[in-house]
């Protein structure tokens, strides 16, 4: 049950890394993405506002994918190091987040993150 719970939390944690990349990526004008990342849409109208942003939604698709390939498509002695590895890059971006950007980013993303992180140590 710890196991299929862990799995449950790391699928989510991929998720929402490709969701988030869709909003920086694609959606970064949008009122969601104003929301979302807290800034004003004067600041998304900025060409290069909306650059970075594509940028960081470039890596957190990286990360969603390395995420769903560690879980679904490496061989099985290679499952838990690279979920622990893309998990564990999550944890230090929302706690790096929390302290430079918005706090809320380490409830928002973190949380999930950290909690997965635990089950998966625990579940192995």
């Amino acid at each position: 049950m710890l196991k299929l719970i862990s799995d449950l939390l790391i699928i989510l944690v991929a998720i929402e890394a490709l969701f988030i990349m869709g909003l920086e990526m694609f959606g970064n004008q949008s009122k969601l993405a104003q929301n979302a990342f807290h800034v004003s849409a004067n600041y998304l109208a900025q060409p290069e506002a909306r650059t970075s942003m594509a940028n960081q939604g470039l890596y957190n698709g990286f990360i969603g994918v390395g995420i769903l390939l560690g879980r679904f498509a490496f061989p099985g002695d290679a499952v838990y190091p690279t979920l622990l590895l893309f998990i564990s890059f999550v944890v230090v971006a929302a706690i790096f987040g929390a302290l430079t950007a918005n706090k809320q980013i380490l409830l928002t993303q973190g949380a999930p993150a950290i909690v997965a992180l635990v089950l998966l140590i625990w579940a192995h």
